[in-house]
C-alpha cells in the first residue's frame, strides 16, 4: 500500500517517513481486514446508526500505537508535523472510509480542534477540546444554509441575536456533517451577530452544545442515496436556542476570518485523501484488469482499459504532485502570511497569494481527477462497480460531494483567474 513519492523534490522528515510506514501497515493489516464488518454493521437497519464496536477497539490499538491525532501540528496535542509531513500520511488515511477516525484525523473534528486551539480560550477548551483530542466524542461545524449560496460565505444569514447575556439563534443549516452521529456533542455554529456591520464582518461563531433546548435534527440527506450512518450529513433546525455570548468565538464579526484560516489545512487534508481513494481505485482498475476476461483475452489487453489505466496513473500522479506543493507552500506562507507579524512587503503579499492560489487549484484538481479516476475504474468492473460490492460506488459518491465541499469549483475557478488577472 505504497504510492510514488517525489521524495526529492518534497523532502519528508524522518519522522513523516516513520509514521508513513506505520500508519501503511496499520490500515493493511487492521483497518482493510474490518472493513466488511463495518459495512454488515451499517447494513443492519437496528444498528446502522450506532457505532461499530470493532471501531472503538482500533481507535484504541491506534491510540496506543502512536498513531493519533496525526494532523496537528501542536507537538504538545498532536504530532507536530508540518502540513507537507502530514500530507502523504493523509493521502492513507484516504483509502479507507473508516481509516481517518481511527487515528482520529477525520473530518470535520479535525478542523474544529484546529479552531477551538487557535481562536478559543481556555474557557472554551475546557468542556469540548480535551474530549475531542481524546477521541471520547465527535463534532460538528454548521455552517451551510438551505435558504441562501452558501458558496459565496457572506450570504451566510442564520440570526444569532443577543439578549442581555446571552445569543437567541433561530434558523436552519444543512449539510452539517457529523451531527447525525450519537457522539456528537458540540457544534460551531456561523452565523449573523452584527448585520449592519461589512459583508465580512456580519458574522460570528458561536458554540452550541447538541443537547442545548431547540436544537433538532431534522433529517439525515443522502449523497446518491448514501446517508453516511451512523456519522450523517443533517439538516438542523433551530429554535429560540440560547447559549451564552460567553459561547462566541473571538470578537463579533470574525466568523470569516476563522472560516477560512479553518479551511487551509483542511483543503490539502480533503486533498489528500482523495488521492488515496483514487490511488486504491486505480489498483482494483488494474487488478480487475488483470483477472477478468472479455472477448477471450484479459480486459487490460484491450486499448481502452489500457487508456484508463494509463491516464489515471498520469493524473494522480499530478494532483499529489500538486497537493504537496500548495501543502509546502501552506507551511511556509500561509494564507494570511507575516502580517500578524508586522511585514507587509509585496514580496511577502505575493507569497502568500501563491500559497492562496495553490490551495484554490488543488481544490478544483484533486475531487475533478478522483471522480475520473473512479468512474474508470467503475467502468472496468463493469455492472459490479456499481454495486456494494465493490468499494467505488460509495467512494465516487464521496468524492462527487467535495466538488462542492469547501467551496465549489467554481468559486476556486473565478478566485484563481481574478488572482492571475490582477497580475
Amino acid at each position: 500500500m505504497t504510492a510514488s513519492r517525489p521524495a526529492t523534490l518534497f523532502p519528508f522528515s524522518d519522522r513523516s517517513r516513520e509514521l508513513q510506514a506505520k500508519v501503511a501497515a496499520f490500515i493493511a493489516e487492521k483497518v482493510m481486514p474490518a472493513e466488511a464488518q463495518f459495512a454488515a454493521h451499517a447494513a443492519d437497519p437496528a444498528t446502522r446508526w450506532t457505532i461499530p464496536p470493532g471501531l472503538e477497539a482500533l481507535k484504541a490499538e491506534a491510540k496506543a500505537a502512536g498513531l493519533w491525532n496525526l494532523f496537528l501540528p501542536d507537538p504538545e496535542r498532536g504530532s507536530g508535523l508540518s502540513n507537507l509531513d502530514y500530507a502523504p500520511i493523509a493521502e492513507l488515511t484516504g483509502r479507507s472510509l473508516h481509516a481517518p477516525e481511527v487515528f482520529n484525523c477525520s473530518a470535520p473534528d479535525t478542523g474544529n480542534m484546529e479552531v477551538l486551539l487557535h481562536f478559543a480560550t481556555p474557557e472554551q477548551q475546557a468542556p469540548w477540546l480535551p474530549k475531542l483530542l481524546a477521541g471520547e466524542i465527535r463534532s460538528a461545524f454548521a455552517m451551510t444554509e438551505p435558504d441562501v449560496a452558501s458558496s459565496d460565505a457572506t450570504n451566510i444569514a442564520l440570526p444569532i441575536v443577543r439578549e442581555g447575556d446571552q445569543y437567541v439563534i433561530n434558523g436552519r443549516k444543512w449539510w452539517t456533517t457529523g451531527a447525525g452521529d450519537p457522539r456528537c456533542r458540540i457544534l460551531i455554529v456561523m452565523g449573523v451577530t452584527d448585520p449592519d456591520a461589512p459583508a465580512h464582518r456580519r458574522q460570528s461563531m458561536v458554540l452550541v452544545p447538541m443537547d442545548t433546548p431547540g436544537v433538532r435534527v431534522v433529517r439525515p440527506l443522502t449523497v446518491f442515496g448514501y446517508d453516511d450512518a451512523p456519522h450523517g450529513h443533517v439538516e438542523l433546525e433551530f429554535t429560540n436556542v440560547r447559549v451564552p455570548v460567553a459561547n462566541r468565538l473571538r470578537e463579533s464579526g470574525s466568523g470569516f476570518e476563522i472560516a477560512q484560516a479553518r479551511l487551509g489545512p483542511g483543503r490539502i487534508h480533503h486533498c489528500m485523501r482523495l488521492i488515496g481513494l483514487a490511488q486504491r481505485a486505480l489498483e482494483a482498475m488494474v487488478e480487475r484488469a488483470r483477472t477478468r476476461e472479455a472477448f477471450g483475452r484479459p480486459i487490460g489487453q484491450h486499448g481502452m482499459a489500457q487508456e484508463a489505466i494509463a491516464l489515471s496513473r498520469c493524473e494522480i500522479e499530478q494532483a499529489r504532485l500538486l497537493t504537496l506543493q500548495a501543502a509546502a507552500a501552506l507551511d511556509a506562507h500561509g494564507l494570511h502570511g507575516k502580517k500578524a507579524q508586522g511585514s507587509t512587503s509585496s514580496s511577502d503579499q505575493v507569497d502568500v497569494q501563491r500559497a492562496r492560489d495553490l490551495v484554490g487549484m488543488i481544490k478544483i484538481v484533486a475531487p475533478r481527477m478522483a471522480c475520473a479516476v473512479i468512474d474508470r475504474a467503475m467502468q472496468v468492473h463493469g455492472a459490479g462497480g456499481l454495486s456494494q460490492d465493490h468499494f467505488l460506488a460509495q467512494a465516487y459518491a464521496g468524492a462527487r460531494s467535495l466538488r462542492l465541499a469547501d467551496g465549489p469549483d467554481e468559486v476556486h475557478i473565478a478566485s484563481l483567474a481574478r488572482s492571475m488577472l490582477k497580475g
